[in-house]
Formats: C-alpha cells, structure tokens, sequence
C-alpha cells in the first residue's frame, strides 16, 4: 500500500470528504485506535464526531476497540456517551494491551508476577530518592494505586485512571497487577527508560508518552491484544485498521494492513505506518474514517 499523507485526506467537515470515499472501499471489520495524541483532540476529549461515527461503524459490522495505555474503567467512562448497547459491543484494549474487555467480560489479561512488581517499584523509589522527579502507578485490575500525595502528581494519574486510591504503600493492596506506570515529569524516554534497562531483558519498558513509562509483560502490548482480538473475531490484518503516535503503537500499527501514523507522531512510529493521517487536533481519525470507508458524521 502506498504511503498516505494528511494533504490526501479532505477535512471531516468538507463534502469531498463524506461524499468522495476512495474508489475502492476496502472491506474493513474492526478499526482500532490509541487515545491520547490519536483520537483524542487538543484538550484531551474525544471529538463529538465520533459518536455518529460509531453508529454508522455499527451498522456496517465494524467492531471498534479503544487501544490505549489508560485503565478499562477511564475507557468506560470515556465512551459512555456512547449508550449502553454500543458498549456492550465495543472492545477495550486497555493498560496497553494487558487487559482486554468486552461486554464487561474480560478477553485476556496478562497480570505481572510479584517479584517484578517489587522490583520495579524499589528500583522507582529509588530513583526518586536520588532526586529523580517521577511517580509510580500500580495499575491493578480492581483500581490503580500511589503513593505520591502531591497535587501535581495526583493530577496526572487521575487523568488516566478513574479507579484511583491513594495508599501509604503501592505494593500493600491485594490486586492482579497489569503493570506500572512511572510518571517522569521531565522525560520518561531520556531518564526513566534508561533508568529501567535492567527490566528490559525480561519486560517490557515501553515509552507511552513523553513523560510515561510502563513496565509490562514481555508477551503484552497492544498487538498482542489485537491479534487475539482477531482471531477472536474472525477478522485478518487485511480488514483491519488501527491508528496511533507513539512508542507503545508499534505493534498495533504492525498488526494491521491499515496502519496509520498520526501526522506529528514518533518517527518511528512514521517509519512503521503503511499511511499517515492528519493531525488528532483536525480530528484526524475521523477523517480517514470518512474518506476511506465513506462515512458521514
């Protein structure tokens, strides 16, 4: 497939873009997609496009499935706009690809052992001790939990985890942990990343963001999750489409024969893309819903 850049795809709100859909139509059956810097727009939300959008996937027999290193419980409450019946037929990708959910059932989950959650966490603490300016997120099947009290800190963890609590020790609580998250608030990729290369041999320390930094699984992430979710569906990489910015969208993006990089993504997210979309702030996976498939919103 050849390479597709933002200036190919009319604007979501032109009518070249909901009545000129690409003059093959390819028979896609689920669409996957990251959140932050990909669906969501400028100020974090998710555009109100999308809910037509959703409706119009529906009724074509496209699955959709939120890919994302937030918890099941924020995706929940993020699509609840949504309505109860088309929750119930989305999957939620969720803690970058160690909890998959449908209908409120989970799919798959790949917890961590006790060891390397210690381990993490001691090696965390740590580094904070010695004057790094990072928080730690024990992100549990039942909720996410810190130790960390300061506002700054706590702003950010609530942004991607409604079930939150605030705890005198993260490793107290009786939870499967899906994984931890470690919240840099310089740069997770130049201090925290390196920081943790001794997991890396036997986890994954993935690069979410430009400040998180999540230790994982090594048989974990998101495309994992979408490959099982295939298989599970009845779908093959040929009728799927996922889309995504950064570092822990590599193998989401390889899993499906339309990937697609956000314009402004990771450069080797670029690398990796068969296609590139706009911008999240022009609502860019909309707009490639529109021109590629032919929806209207």
């Amino acid at each position: 497939m050849p390479r597709t850049t933002p200036a190919a795809i009319a604007p979501a709100t032109t009518a070249a873009a909901t009545t000129a859909p690409a003059a093959i139509t390819p028979d896609i059956r689920l669409v996957a997609t990251d959140m932050d810097g990909t669906l969501l727009d400028g100020e974090g939300r998710i555009p109100d496009g999308l809910w037509p959008r959703l409706e119009l996937l529906r009724e074509r027999g496209i699955a959709f499935a939120p890919a994302s290193g937030r918890q099941y419980a924020t995706l929940a409450r993020q699509f609840a706009r949504a309505g109860a019946e088309a929750l119930s037929e989305m999957v939620f990708i969720a803690e970058n690809g160690t909890y998959v959910v449908r209908d409120g059932r989970e799919l798959s989950s790949a917890p961590l052992d006790r060891r390397t959650v210690v381990d993490v966490v001691r090696t965390a603490r740590g580094l904070a001790a010695g004057g790094a300016d990072l928080g730690v997120v024990v992100c549990g099947k039942r909720s996410a939990y810190i130790e960390r009290r300061d506002d700054a800190f706590r702003s950010e963890a609530a942004t991607y985890y409604a079930a939150l609590e605030t705890v005198d020790d993260v490793l107290a609580p009786v939870d499967e942990v899906l994984k931890i998250a470690l919240y840099d608030f310089q740069s997770g990729e130049r201090n925290t990343a390196p920081a943790l290369r001794a997991f890396a041999e036997s986890h994954q320390v993935v690069v979410s963001g430009q400040h998180w930094v999540d230790v994982l699984r090594k048989d974990a992430d998101k495309g994992t999750a979408l490959r099982a979710l295939q298989r599970e569906l009845g779908v093959t990489p040929a009728q799927t489409m996922a889309f995504g910015d950064y570092l822990n969208d590599l193998q989401l993006l390889d899993a499906a024969d339309w990937s697609y990089a956000m314009a402004g993504a990771h450069p080797e997210i670029r690398r990796r893309a068969r296609h590139e979309a706009p911008a999240h702030t022009d609502a860019g996976v909309l707009q490639v819903l529109d021109r590629v498939l032919g929806l209207e919103g």
